[in-house]
């Protein structure tokens, strides 16, 4: 069922589709853009609290993801199951199950959410559903694949939360 909506997904590919889902999951490509976005809110005094919430989300997220996760599941990609179609970015050379790129996405969300971000967090939920979608248009990942890195994401999104709050409680 999961490839009928992958392949269901690849009739309403369009050459700007093309274009601009390759764009978006390069956004996402090692978490560079909650990466990025980390950074400068680490570099801004009135937002610093909230960078270090993301920067610890991230790496639970990368432990949990691809450190644990995806070598337990070790599932195979949708694009090695169904050869036939013709992918339009290199072959991800790792597991499928959880998406590494969805995780990594609401990880920020819900890092950003929790750590009060109210103007921030919304355009980085529906940026995170692009590159989600992205995953799934550009035939590397299965919906479960999705769902899974949603999940992982939110959840490490609020152990980098809570383990800053733990910290800065014992530290106060």
């Amino acid at each position: 069922m999961e490839i009928k909506i992958l392949d269901l997904i690849q009739s309403i590919r369009t050459p700007v589709g093309d274009m601009l889902m390759c764009f978006i999951t390069k956004l996402g490509n090692a978490g560079i853009i909650w990466i990025l976005l980390a950074v400068i809110l680490l570099m801004i005094p009135k937002t610093r609290k909230s960078g270090i919430i993301l920067a610890v989300a991230l790496c639970v997220d990368l432990v949990l993801c691809n450190g644990i996760l995806k070598n337990l599941f070790v599932r195979i990609r949708p694009c090695d199951v169904n050869t036939s179609i013709q992918l339009l970015i290199p072959r991800p050379h790792d597991y499928s199950f959880p998406s590494g790129h969805t995780a990594a996405s609401f990880a920020a969300v819900a890092a950003l959410y929790l750590a009060g971000e109210k103007k921030i967090w919304p355009p980085v939920l529906v940026m995170a559903c692009l590159i989600a979608f992205s995953r799934m248009y550009l035939y590397v990942h299965y919906p479960t694949d999705i769902l899974g890195g949603i999940l992982v994401g939110f959840l490490s999104g609020y152990i980098g939360w809570k383990i800053v709050k733990l910290i800065i409680k014992k530290t106060q």
